[in-house]
């Protein structure tokens, strides 16, 4: 597959996974999905690979979540198509039966946020950020995001996140029990690869059952990803989702106030 907007490498069994998007944050389009989905799809394929790590380009941002400008031009047509990948990626992701690991550096948020908690473990370094920002930006974190916030920080802490759309620290992440680890940049790469040597050194099919009977309480909430992911269709194109995503474009706070006059 020619790729573009990620990079893949296999090397001493563990694939990487690289959305290389730096200049937007490495925030995902239609197109960068598309290349997850094949990536993930050739880590699972791949007999020598034990190990999958995901991990953004860069030093600012693991994943931004969705690119807003394409979600600006965006309607519920485009939505879907977008979400149909979103659901897809997860399903591979989560149904592997190969531990995923994100490593962490710079922004995890909205739809970066989720992507990381679809992995199996997350190493972070100390600067980087978590949080979600779905209503900020017209939006709702219904890929996973809703789903699997509460079973992992609780009910009221994920309401809190999901709500205020405020931005968490590494160290809170890690606190909370968002985040497996964090350390400091310079030490980031050392800790994923003291935990790829590790789960290497494990039974690869003790880990595959591990994972799938980890997955099975949080496998029936997929009705409610795809419920949640089929509203969010209609919500694209409307008024107020627009104004949520011109005002970030835009560089501007923006005024929802209207919509309740």
């Amino acid at each position: 597959m020619q790729l573009s907007d990620i990079l893949y490498e296999v090397k001493d069994s563990v694939a990487r996974i690289t959305i290389n998007r730096p200049e937007k944050r490495n925030a995902f389009r239609e197109e960068t999905l598309d290349e997850l989905i094949w990536a993930f799809g050739q880590a699972e394929a791949d007999r020598t690979v034990g190990v999958i790590v995901l991990t953004g380009a860069g030093d600012r941002a693991f994943c931004s979540g969705g690119d807003i400008a394409w979600e600006d031009a965006s309607d519920p047509v485009g939505a879907a198509r977008m979400n149909r990948r979103t659901s897809v990626l997860s399903m591979i992701m989560r149904g592997c039966g190969k531990p995923v690991i994100a490593r962490v550096r710079g922004y995890a948020v909205g739809g970066g946020n989720e992507l990381q908690m679809i992995c199996d473990l997350t190493v972070a370094s100390s600067d980087s950020k978590f949080g979600q920002s779905g209503p900020k930006m017209g939006s709702v974190p219904v890929w996973w995001g809703t789903q699997l916030l509460p079973r992992i920080v609780g009910e009221r802490r994920a309401r809190e996140i999901v709500m205020l759309c405020e931005p968490i620290t590494a160290q809170e992440a890690h606190a909370i029990g968002l985040i497996n680890k964090v350390v400091p940049p310079d030490e980031l790469d050392a800790a994923v690869d003291a935990w790829c040597e590790r789960l290497l050194s494990l039974s690869p099919q003790a880990l595959r059952v591990a994972k799938l009977s980890l997955n099975f309480e949080s496998d029936q909430l997929w009705a409610s990803v795809q419920h949640g992911q089929q509203m969010i269709n209609f919500i694209h194109g409307t008024e107020e989702f627009h104004e949520g995503t011109s005002a970030f474009l835009e560089k501007r706070p923006a005024d929802f106030a209207r919509f309740r006059r």
